[in-house]
């Protein structure tokens, strides 16, 4: 992949990603073919600090887990209350890490794909 493209997507997408994972995503992005970029847009991201909202506001009947495609954890948190608020407080300091290593997990899946075979492997 040309290095303007790949500047310009990791800067757009920057803040639906953990910084530490930065450097491994810049390098499995250089594997994808040029004619494939444009599939990178495909996947839908979810936004951390909005993640973070539901979870103030929805948390304690675990929508925010059913968006992050966690069911079970949003079945569990919807029974229980959040936990009885325990769930849901412990969750508001977490929410924003697991959003972006789901973001992360979809990414990788998805460049997977579009990579030759052998080029691309999954952390």
């Amino acid at each position: 992949m040309q290095a303007e493209k790949l500047d310009m997507y990791l800067i757009a997408n920057a803040k639906f990603f953990s910084t530490a994972k930065m450097p491994l995503i810049r390098n499995q992005l250089s594997f994808v073919p040029d004619e494939h970029f444009a599939m990178l847009h495909t996947i839908t991201l979810k936004d951390p600090t909005t993640m973070l909202l539901f979870s103030i506001f929805l948390g304690e009947f675990g929508v925010d887990r059913f968006m992050l495609g966690d069911s079970g954890l949003g079945v569990g948190k919807l029974l229980t209350l959040g936990g009885c608020g325990i769930w849901w407080f412990i969750d508001l300091f977490l929410i924003q890490e697991r959003t972006r290593e789901v973001n992360f997990n979809n990414l990788m899946t998805l460049i997977t794909q579009l990579t030759p075979m052998g080029h691309a492997r999954q952390q």
